[in-house]
Order: C-alpha cells, then structure tokens, then sequence
C-alpha cells in the first residue's frame, strides 16, 4: 500500500475514534444514527455540487450500498438494545474486516500477497484483543449474538460493493457524495416506517452533536471510499479497524480507563499487521 493511501487511511480511523469518543448523544442508538444520516444528506448534496457525477455503471452499486448501510444502522442499533457496547463492538468490528478479506479474495478475484494476508490477520486479533471488556466474560443471548454477526456482515458487504462501485465512478468523491444522500434517504424511510413521524422531534434537540458527529463520520468514511478505489479493499477495509487502537488509547488518556495486557498485546498485534500491510 502507498504511503499516502495508508497515512489517509489511519487519518479515517482517527477521525472515526474520535467522533464515538469525543460526541455525546443523548439518544438511543437508532436516533443517534438517524441524525447522522439526516446530516449526512446534506453533506452529500454539497459534494455533489462540487465534484463531476459519477458515472452510471457505479449507480447500481450506490442504491444497493445505501440499502445495505441501513440493514448495518437497524441491526447495530437492535445490538446495543440487548447487548453491551463491549460485548457488540468487538464482534462487528473485529469479524468485519475477515469477512471483507474472503469476499474480496472469492467474489472481487482481488489477490493479496502473503505478507498482505498476514498484516489482516494479525489486526483482526489485535482488535479482538483490544476490544475485550478487560475480565468480565462475555455472554450474549442468541438473537442479539444473531444481530452483532448480522452487523459484520452488513459492514463487509457495503465495504466490497463500495469499493467495487468507487473504482466504477470516474470520482470517488462523488460516488461518497451520491451514498451519502441515498443513505440518508433510506434511513430517514425506515424511521418513518418504524417510528413514525414523531421520531423527528425526537432528534431534534441534539442536532448540534449530531452534526459534529456526521461531519467526523463522512469524513473518515470519504477517505476510505477514495482508498479503496485505489488500494486493494480488504487491506483498507482492515486499516481502517485502527480506530480500535486509537478508542483504546484516547479511553486511557482522556478517561483514565484501565488497559490490561491483553489489549496492550492486541494493541501491538494492530501496529505490526498495519506495519505489514504497508509494506506488502
């Protein structure tokens, strides 16, 4: 992976970590996710404003990755309904990027050399290590264990398809812009549908968090579109699970958190698969 790529690449993760650390939403999980995809259209529309359309192969892509980014926002949200962010996170997060690496390698024919391989590997267990609650046991009932994998599939399969859908647009960003006004439409017709019109009121209040939020989060996600239309996905799709380190990291400094050395050891798992993914 270039350097320029790869140094984007950990600015994304960056920006992710610090818009779940730094903003506080008063709201529940699902709302919280509404408001930023309400933001996030009008982030969109702006980008598109700016930068040429994308061409018409990549639209199939679009629709179906912003259909596949609100199954992620519903299944994350039932996840954190029944099951801890400690418990849900990891198993999102971390199975993600394994999941990304198969369907890249069988579905895309995309090749990732050994040493490549090797870097996905190791972040996969650094970021399963990391994210462990410290020593309470983790124990999930079946529906939520159900809806938390369900989440990692959804992040892999909008993770390949906009990688797919980018490389197919002649701009990124305007491909980024397009996903992000579809996405929020989608989301905003599944709200409607759930919990009617009422649910509108109800975000309304922290519309300040959520654009901050939005901002960070369109952001870091731009970034990753752009690098997958030039790295391979599954290397970037890993990459960007950094954001695991720095949460770990900002937790400990800003929070004094405690930091075992089970996530100090899946902490140095991270740094090495990035190391050997920038230079396979």
């Amino acid at each position: 992976m270039e350097l320029h790529i790869f140094l984007a690449v950990l600015v994304a993760a960056l920006l992710h970590a610090s818009w779940n650390l730094l903003v506080k939403l008063d709201l529940d999980r699902f709302l919280a996710l509404l408001l930023i995809s309400c933001v996030m259209v009008v982030m969109g529309a702006v980008m598109l404003s700016v930068f040429p359309w994308p061409k018409a192969e990549s639209y199939p892509y679009i629709i179906a990755s912003g259909l596949l980014h609100t199954g992620y926002n519903i299944f994350l949200a039932r996840s954190y309904r029944t099951g801890d962010l400690s418990q849900v996170y990891p198993i999102a997060r971390g199975t993600a990027p394994l999941l990304t690496f198969i369907g890249a390698w069988v579905l895309a024919g995309e090749a990732v050399t050994g040493f490549g391989a090797l870097g996905i590997l190791l972040l996969v267990a650094g970021i399963w290590l990391t994210a462990r609650p410290g020593s309470r046991s983790i124990r999930l009932d079946g529906l939520t264990l159900f809806f938390a994998l369900g989440t990692s599939g959804f992040i892999a399969a909008y993770t390949l398809v906009d990688g797919l859908g980018a490389r197919l647009s002649g701009s990124a960003s305007a491909y980024a812009g397009m996903l992000f006004v579809l996405d929020g439409v989608f989301m905003i017709m599944a709200a409607l549908i759930m919990r009617g019109p009422k649910v509108f009121a109800q975000v309304l209040p922290s519309w300040k968090s959520g654009v901050t939020a939005a901002l960070f989060s369109g952001a870091a996600y731009w970034i990753v579109i752009w690098a997958m239309s030039l790295a391979p996905i599954a290397a970037v799709a890993a990459l960007r699970e950094t954001s695991i380190l720095f949460v770990m990291l900002m937790s400990a400094y800003f929070l004094k958190e405690k930091v075992t050395g089970l996530r100090l050891l899946g902490a140095v798992l991270i740094v090495i698969g990035a190391v050997a993914l920038r230079l396979a």
